[in-house]
């Protein structure tokens, strides 16, 4: 069981609020994010429609007239909601409920795929084989998806590889690209524009709108990449 850190309430539009721990990227407040969600996932409170952890927050959307329909004492639904969300954050989290299954994703660090490797070595000044060493060598956290469906962020890329988002972002990032940005690495499920810095590429499907589970990855997952060679890139 783990306790909730100090948190802040506040409204997100008419129809949202933002249950913030802080701007921080913190695996330990994460963890707790992400148990938050599921445990309310398991037990909505009435009117709630969706629940999106991201980072060190969690935010709530909501049906404005189901909540105050549910609870007419308060004068709007973010009243009524701010002041019973507090009752749910005090329940104790299982640990249990936060799904951390260690995946591993094959990646093909190629020049071909691996368009801003230059970039990277250049400025850390290490060569690519030290990069993909590097990269490699740890598992992250899958703390959040966003941008695109499936897209992950996933922390803390080694300070010796970590390296901001590109100045000028391109028209089109492929599919399955993997990249940096600052400390943290992502991959992108579907083509399109982007900045992080690409430094390979993974054969694997990171959306899939017919699934049942839609995303490859979750929050809350580890994920470990290996290295493969170009020739096994293409046999998937």
């Amino acid at each position: 069981m783990t306790q909730l850190p100090d948190y802040t309430i506040f409204p997100l539009g008419d129809a949202a609020l933002t249950i913030d721990f802080g701007n921080s990227i913190d695996e330990a407040i994460n963890h707790k994010v992400v148990g938050l969600f599921h445990s309310l996932k398991q037990n909505f409170l009435p009117g709630i429609i969706e629940l999106v952890p991201a980072y060190s927050s969690l935010t709530v959307y909501y049906d404005v007239l189901e909540v105050k329909k549910n609870s007419p004492q308060y004068q709007t639904a973010f009243e009524a909601l701010s002041n019973q969300l507090p009752e749910k954050l005090k329940e104790p989290i299982s640990n249990t409920i936060i799904n951390d299954e260690l995946i591993r994703i094959p990646v093909c660090y190629d020049p071909e795929f691996a368009l801003d490797m230059g970039e990277l070595t250049a400025t850390k000044k290490i060569n690519a084989e030290e990069v993909i060493r590097i990269h490699t060598a740890q598992e992250y956290t899958v703390y959040m998806l966003g941008f695109l469906p499936g897209f992950t962020y996933m922390a803390k890329v080694d300070d010796a590889i970590s390296i901001p988002r590109k100045v000028t972002p391109r028209i089109n990032v492929e599919a399955g690209s993997v990249g940096i940005a600052g400390y943290q690495t992502g991959i992108y499920p579907l083509p399109s524009p982007g900045g992080w810095q690409i430094i390979g590429r993974t054969p694997l499907r990171l959306f899939n709108a017919g699934s049942e589970s839609f995303t490859l990855l979750k929050p809350g997952n580890k994920v470990q990449f290996y290295s493969i060679s170009k020739d096994e890139f293409n046999s998937y």
